[in-house]
């Protein structure tokens, strides 16, 4: 890489961002509790118009968890049924579904109104640390010789200028560093797995629950980019529509996510208008922390 393509994160004005951004996905899952079970929350900073997927999935893990006690969650399978408005708070009910002796099952409902946004499945379970067994880590440059993806903004081209400049602007609430643009920032169409490194921007305390939300979120992160980076046909971003369906998190292991983390997604298949997208995010140890799979709706406008 360049010298002008690197650089990091702390004391700069996109830090500040980056930082802000956080305070309030961490406002986002501090819920309020309306009665057994059924919460309120916040949102996060609107940088998309309309509600992040990743935002709801880190809400919904939270909730589930709230009415758990003792297990820690290994799992969360969620579909994203409507688009949300960022200005109106979120209610999530959460439906015991079963408590055992190891583990115990939640169904979890994100609403504005009377308008489902997300519907989920959570599961948690305690259990002993061994055997373990571990996928490769991919190979990768350690995180701070890549670029931020922020890095990558004043080379898209003059057309995805504007909403570039929203990654900067109203960042992620997380660090991410990407050895290429994405194809929202011009990036070429090409085949194979793509791996980028994340972090949350400051320590979050030591609650793994708060850890594993705020995994899950950042987990939606680049799954439809990986979808149209892979696409057979050209894909111009103001020619398709694109919009994930559902969504899928294992968790293996206890995550301290403020933490170097290496996510790796590939596409699994492409189908008419529905792409299948896996991913493997791995700590800066090489465990295998998490896996993930996302289904894409990908169509002309």
């Amino acid at each position: 890489m360049t010298d002008d393509l690197t650089g990091p994160l702390q004391g700069t004005a996109l830090e500040k961002a980056v930082l802000a951004s956080l305070d309030t996905l961490e406002q986002a899952l501090e819920l309020q509790p309306l009665g057994e079970h059924r919460f309120r929350a916040t949102n996060e900073r609107d940088r998309f118009g309309r509600l992040f997927g990743g935002q709801l999935l880190g809400q919904a893990l939270a909730a589930a968890a709230r009415t758990v006690d003792h297990h820690p969650p290994h799992s969360l399978h969620a579909y994203f049924v409507q688009t949300g408005a960022s200005d109106t708070p979120v209610d999530i009910t959460v439906d015991a579904v079963r408590d055992g002796r190891s583990m115990a099952t939640r169904q979890v409902t994100v609403a504005q109104g009377e308008r489902t946004l997300l519907t989920a499945i959570a599961s948690f379970h305690t259990g002993p640390a061994e055997p373990v067994f571990d996928t490769t880590m991919p190979d990768a440059p350690e995180p701070e010789t890549m670029p931020l993806l922020q890095h990558w903004v004043p080379r898209a081209p003059e057309a995805m200028r504007t909403n570039a400049q929203t990654w900067i602007d109203v960042p992620p609430a997380i660090e991410i560093r990407i050895a290429e643009p994405t194809g929202f920032l011009g990036g070429p169409q090409r085949s194979g797995p793509r791996s980028h490194w994340m972090r949350l921007p400051r320590p979050v305390g030591a609650d793994p629950v708060t850890h594993a939300a705020l995994l899950a979120y950042a987990s939606d992160y680049l799954m439809l980019d990986a979808a149209m980076r892979n696409h057979p046909q050209p894909a111009d971003y103001g020619a398709i529509a694109a919009v994930s369906l559902d969504h899928a998190l294992w968790l293996h292991r206890p995550v301290r996510f403020d933490e170097w983390h290496l996510y790796t997604q590939e596409t699994v298949a492409i189908s008419g208008h529905r792409a299948l997208i896996r991913g493997i995010i791995h700590d800066a140890a090489g465990h295998t922390v998490a896996s993930t799979a996302q289904e894409i709706l990908v169509r002309p406008r």
